[in-house]
C-alpha cells in the first residue's frame, strides 16, 4: 500500500522538478481560459458527444504524425479539423449529428491504434498521446498552443453574442437574423482546435475533464451570463495547474489529477446547487403555502 502511495504522491525533489514544467504551467493555464470558455458552448449546445468524437480522430491525427516522425501537434489539429469539418457539415440536426459522431469514434480509434502499433517508438510517447504527458510541452509546441489558442479566443469574442443567443433559443436567434446555420458548423471547427491543444496536455480518452465537466459545475451554482463563463474559466484553470502540480510529485499520468479535481468541484457545485434550490423552495412555501406546488426540488 506505501508503494502505491509514493507513485501517487511523492513530493521527493518536487522543488528541482518543478523546473521542469514551465511550459505545462503555462500550457495549463491557457487550456484553463480556452477550455472554460468554448465548454460553456459545449454544454449549451449538448456536444459533450461531439467533443469525444473529435477527439478520436484528433488522437488519430496524433497517431500518424509520430508514426511518420512529423509534427505531432499538427497532426493532432488536422484529425481534429477534418472530423470538426464532417460533424459541422453533415450533423446539421441533433440524431444526424449523433449518428455521425458515432461512426467516426471507432473509425478514428481504430486508425489511432494501428497507428501506434506501428510505431517502434518510445512506449511513452503512445501512451501520453491517451492520457497526457506532464513535461511533454516543449518551447515549439508551447508556441503551436498559444497561437491556436489565440485563434479560438478571437473568434469566440467576434461570435460570444450570436452563438450565445443561437444556443439558448435557436428559433427565435434565426427569426431576428442571426445565421444559426452558419454557426453550427463554424463553432463546431473552434471547438475541433480546442480540442486539438487540449489533447496535447490531458490525452484523448480524458479532455471531456476539460471541456465539458467546469461549464457543468459552472452552471449548476448560477445561470448568470456573466459568472457562468468566468467560474467555468476558473475551475478549468484550478483543475489545470492543480493537476499539474499534484502530477510533478508521482509517476502517474497527468489526467487522473486533473479529472479529479474537476469532478470534485463539480460533485461542490451540484451539491450547493441543491441545497440552494431547497431554500428557496422552502422560503416560497413559508411565504405563500397555498400558492407553491408541494413536489421538492431536485
Amino acid at each position: 500500500m506505501n508503494d502505491v502511495w509514493h507513485q501517487i504522491f511523492n513530493f521527493t525533489d518536487y522543488g528541482a522538478l518543478l523546473a521542469l514544467v514551465k511550459n505545462s504551467l503555462v500550457a495549463g493555464a491557457i487550456l484553463g481560459v480556452v477550455g472554460g470558455l468554448i465548454g460553456v458552448f459545449v454544454v449549451m449546445r449538448d456536444l459533450p458527444f461531439a467533443v469525444h468524437g473529435i477527439s478520436e480522430l484528433s488522437f488519430a491525427g496524433a497517431s500518424a504524425a509520430l508514426l511518420m516522425g512529423a509534427n505531432v501537434v499538427a497532426g493532432s489539429l488536422v484529425g481534429s479539423l477534418v472530423a470538426a469539418a464532417v460533424i459541422g457539415v453533415l450533423g446539421v440536426r441533433a440524431r444526424d449529428r449523433n449518428s455521425i459522431i458515432g461512426v467516426l469514434m471507432p473509425f478514428g480509434l481504430g486508425l489511432g491504434v494501428l497507428f501506434l502499433a506501428l510505431y517502434k517508438g518510445r512506449a511513452a510517447n503512445k501512451f501520453g498521446l491517451l492520457t497526457g504527458q506532464i513535461i511533454a510541452v516543449d518551447a515549439p509546441q508551447l508556441s503551436w498552443l498559444a497561437a491556436t489558442s489565440a485563434v479560438v479566443l478571437v473568434t469566440l469574442a467576434v461570435l460570444w453574442r450570436p452563438l450565445t443567443f443561437a444556443s439558448v433559443d435557436p428559433e427565435v436567434a434565426a427569426a431576428r437574423g442571426v445565421p444559426v446555420r452558419a454557426l453550427a458548423p463554424i463553432f463546431t471547427i473552434v471547438l475541433g482546435l480546442a480540442v486539438a491543444i487540449s489533447i496535447q496536455i490531458v490525452g484523448a480518452l480524458l479532455v471531456l475533464a476539460l471541456l465539458c465537466t467546469p461549464a457543468a459545475a459552472a452552471m449548476r451554482v448560477t445561470a448568470s451570463p456573466v459568472r457562468v463563463p468566468l467560474l467555468s474559466v476558473l475551475f478549468a484553470t484550478v483543475s489545470m495547474l492543480g493537476g499539474t502540480l499534484l502530477a510533478l510529485g508521482s509517476s502517474v499520468p497527468i489526467s487522473p489529477y486533473v479529472t479529479t479535481i474537476s469532478f470534485t468541484i463539480y460533485l461542490a457545485c451540484r451539491g450547493v446547487g441543491a441545497a440552494r434550490a431547497r431554500g428557496a423552495w422552502t422560503r416560497r412555501r413559508a411565504a405563500s403555502p397555498d400558492r407553491v406546488a408541494t413536489v421538492r426540488p431536485t
